[in-house]
């Protein structure tokens, strides 16, 4: 397992575990970040990152995307 940061741009990733406080994983499940779902590295900017969820693009900065293990 590794943070989404790991992740090149233009993968598609499935995610494994997403760790922090409660509320920050109910915020990332309301955006769509959810265990055993598909998102795809659109584009990686020093560290902060856009991925493709379901039929959306959202931009992540790199303290949120560390929380999401893939």
């Amino acid at each position: 397992m590794m943070p989404l940061t790991m992740a090149k741009s233009g993968e598609r990733v499935t995610i494994k575990k997403i760790t922090g406080k409660d509320e920050i994983r109910q915020h990332l499940a309301e955006l769509g970040f959810v265990v055993d779902s598909d998102i795809t590295v659109v584009s990686e900017i020093a560290g902060n990152l856009i991925v493709q969820v379901k039929d959306s693009r959202i931009a992540l900065d790199k303290s949120m995307a560390n929380r999401i293990m893939i």
